[in-house]
């Protein structure tokens, strides 16, 4: 099972055990990460899932489809690797992605 590592703010990490097919996002509430609000449930309809990939994941994560990008106009401090958990699905390929947790969410 992949593990994805949540880096939160003040550098305190929470590694989980992913199920292949699930969100970044479903995993964080799961297993109750802070930081992680997905006010809508992972409909791609807020932007309080943000994250940052890490930039070692950035290539293989990919970009945003255009919906995601107008979400993100709306999260805070957006960079360059700014994603939605909620649209990063889990694969085996995934195994070790670390994502960032920013100061706050939208």
């Amino acid at each position: 099972m992949p593990k994805i590592t949540y880096v939160a703010p003040d550098g305190t990490k929470s590694e989980i055990d992913a199920p292949v097919g699930s969100t970044v996002m479903e995993n964080a509430v799961k297993n109750m990460v802070d930081g992680i609000e997905a006010e809508c449930g992972g409909a791609c309809a807020c932007a309080t899932c943000h994250v940052y990939v890490d930039d070692a994941w950035a290539e293989k994560i990919g970009t945003p489809q255009a919906m995601e990008e107008d979400m993100l106009d709306f999260a805070y401090d957006v960079r360059p690797t700014s994603r939605l958990s909620c649209q990063i699905k889990v694969n085996e390929e995934l195994d070790g992605l670390v994502v960032h947790i920013p100061e706050r969410q939208a």
